[in-house]
Order: structure tokens, then C-alpha cells, then sequence
């Protein structure tokens, strides 16, 4: 069971999945960390909601994979010489890095899923850091192992193994103690169907339609106004306090600040769209919000588009500021929403305003507005 015809193949389909989780995990941290070069579509709305779903479920699919994988390898990893030569010391070491960088991107992002953060280091750069120690130790052990990897794929996979040098050919009739032993067909038959179980458990939370087949999805797809909440106004130290008359949402354009009114918010032309929201944590559900687009009431003050925004909460902390770049501000889907599927916003969801954009993480869907800065 540990040959390298079943070890092959488990790590083709983990290689797969780790290729998948890198690129759209890249994606997911330069839209919320944009280099110079990098620009983000606002079109299709369901993109980011797809690339982010597809990157935790691969990232799920990919446990059972792994484990199974170490299963196959693990003697081997404890085989002498230790070092040996050049070749082998650069095929110990990538496989010692490969091994504990992987365990740990499929922890901590599985936590990440969760919301349980029990360490002290920042998520998402870590994440994003370790993604390129993974990636570069699987093409360094890919290198090493190829001419075995090769041979191993070219052989059927319970074709009996070669004979030693002057050996005599096995009984293939199975004695009492072989009946009932698992092929490598049925290994690998039961690896496909347990990550494909670890995929079914929580896809349901990007698409809900699968929801109730996702048994262990931690967004079930409840919440205020029927959406789900991943940080609450009183986590976030949001008090009934922004219900007061005084509130005033400043627009800062053109040198100038122009404070606006809730009321006055509500008597401009009002748009409706049916947008998802996509978290980094996999989960994304569909609302219908209705509130004034930016680009109206930019120019409102007397700006015409082409600039980026920064988006200011009445929460502090990290994510209590956001930047929105010019392609989102200027587009027809990009509202200050006042209202959530029919009502009022919800304290949770932003009360008394908030952004939702087209194909935006929701850490960046800034909530609690007080503030819009053109830059």
C-alpha cells in the first residue's frame, strides 16, 4: 500500500488541488492587498464569490489527500542515511518543509474557516507567506521525484510488483491470511470518495443550494435580515448610539467636506441590486440592497469619476478603513446601501450605511460609513 503507484497518484490529485488553492488564494490576497500592476474586475458580480468558494472547498478536499499521502510516505521519511548525498540532502530537505508547510496551511485555513484563531500571528499574511513555501517545496520535490513519479504513472496501479533479482514468481492464489487485504484500486477508490465527502461537507456554504448537504459548513446561511454576520456591531463596539439624529455621513472631494444627512440619503434616486456577499472564509450568500450609487452621490459634490476612495467605519481597528479603486467607484452596481432584502439596514449588517460592491471580498463591503475620501 505504500508503493509508489498509490503515493503517485494521491500526490498528482494533492498537487491539483494545492495549484488551485495557490492561485486563487493569490487572487483573494492581492484584491485585498492590490500591488501597483494589479487590477480586479467588477464584472462578473459572482467571480470573487466563485474563486474564494472553489479556493476553501479545494482547501477541505485536500485533507484527506494529504493524510492519506503521509500515510503512503512516512517510513520514508525516517529512512537512513539521513543526509546521504547532495541529491538526497535537497530531496530531505524539501520534503521536511513540504510536509510542515502544508499541515499548517491546511490547519490554519481550515481554522480560519471557523473564525478560531488560537495563535498570536496575523492570519491572512502568514497564509499568504507560507502559500509560496508550499508551492516552491512541492516544485522542488516534484524535480526530484519525477523519473519515479513518471514510472510510477505508467504502471497499472495492482499490476503485482516487479520480482527481485532470482526470485520465484508469487502464488497468486491468495492463503487465508491475504483474503479480504485492500488493493491499491480500493485505496485509492476510498481516498477519491473521502475528499470528495470533505469537498460535499462544505461547498454547501458558497452554494446554497447545496446548503443542507453541507453538514459541516460553518455559515448554515442564517442571520439579521437573512444574511449571515461575521463580525457583529457589538464586536465591532458599535452601540444604538449611531441611531442619533446627529449622524452625518462626510464626503470629503474636490478640497472640500460636504456632510450628509441620513435623510437626505434617502431622498436621492435610490437603486436596487441583487448582489452576493463572498467572505474569505469560503461563505457567500445573495441580497437583494437598495441605497444611493457612489458615483451619484460623488458627484453630488461635484466629483466625475476616474478616482479611488477611501471608505471610513465608525469602527476602529484593522478593518475599519477600506480603499475602493476608480473601476469600482464609477460602477453601476456600486451602492451606499440603506436598505437590506426590503428593510432598513440591520445594526449588524451597517446600520445606517454601508458599501457593498460587485465582486469584492465582504472584509471590504465597509460597514457603520462615516466617512468617503476621494483620493
Amino acid at each position: 500500500m505504500r508503493g509508489a503507484r498509490v503515493t503517485a497518484r494521491v500526490g498528482v490529485a494533492l498537487g491539483v488541488c494545492f495549484a488551485i488553492c495557490f492561485v486563487t488564494g493569490l487572487l483573494s490576497h492581492w484584491i485585498q492587498h492590490p500591488p501597483g500592476w494589479f487590477a480586479w474586475p467588477t464584472r462578473p458580480v459572482w467571480l470573487y464569490r466563485f474563486t474564494q468558494g472553489l479556493h476553501v472547498t479545494t482547501g477541505v478536499a485536500a485533507i484527506p489527500l494529504l493524510l492519506v499521502k503521509l500515510g503512503t510516505v512516512y517510513p520514508k521519511l525516517f529512512a537512513r542515511p539521513r543526509i546521504g548525498s547532495p541529491v538526497r540532502l535537497i530531496e530531505r530537505a524539501s520534503i521536511t518543509v513540504l510536509v510542515v508547510a502544508a499541515i499548517f496551511q491546511v490547519f490554519t485555513g481550515l481554522m480560519n474557516t471557523a473564525q478560531w484563531y488560537p495563535w498570536k500571528f496575523f492570519f491572512t499574511t502568514t497564509h499568504y507567506a507560507m502559500a509560496w513555501i508550499v508551492i516552491g517545496a512541492v516544485l522542488v520535490h516534484i524535480a526530484v521525484k519525477l523519473p519515479i513519479i513518471r514510472a510510477a504513472l505508467g504502471e497499472p496501479v495492482d499490476a503485482p510488483d516487479p520480482l527481485p533479482a532470482g526470485g520465484d514468481a508469487p502464488d497468486p492464489t491468495p492463503t487465508p491470511e491475504h483474503k479480504g487485504v485492500l488493493t491499491r484500486r480500493t485505496v485509492l477508490r476510498s481516498t477519491w470518495a473521502l475528499s470528495g465527502l470533505a469537498a460535499v461537507a462544505v461547498v454547501g456554504q458558497s452554494l446554497p443550494y447545496a446548503r443542507w448537504v453541507s453538514f459541516l459548513a460553518p455559515r448554515s446561511g442564517d442571520g439579521p435580515q437573512g444574511l449571515p454576520v461575521n463580525r457583529t456591531a457589538s464586536q465591532a463596539g458599535i452601540t444604538d448610539g449611531v441611531r442619533s439624529a446627529d449622524y452625518r455621513l462626510t464626503v470629503a472631494a474636490a478640497g472640500r467636506e460636504t456632510p450628509v444627512t441620513l435623510d437626505a440619503l434617502r431622498a436621492m434616486p435610490q437603486t436596487t441590486r441583487d448582489l452576493p456577499i463572498a467572505c474569505v472564509e469560503g461563505w457567500s450568500a445573495s441580497a437583494t440592497w437598495t441605497g444611493v450609487r457612489l458615483r451619484d452621490l460623488l458627484a453630488t459634490v461635484g466629483h466625475r469619476g476616474g478616482s479611488d476612495t477611501r471608505m471610513i467605519s465608525l469602527e476602529r481597528g484593522l478593518y475599519g478603513v477600506s480603499q475602493l479603486p476608480a473601476n469600482f467607484v464609477d460602477a453601476d452596481d456600486t451602492l451606499i446601501a440603506l436598505r437590506l432584502n426590503g428593510d432598513e439596514l440591520d445594526l449588524d449588517h451597517g446600520y445606517p450605511c454601508r458599501l457593498i460592491a460587485p465582486n469584492r471580498p465582504g472584509v471590504l463591503q465597509t460597514k457603520w460609513l462615516t466617512r468617503i475620501e476621494v483620493l
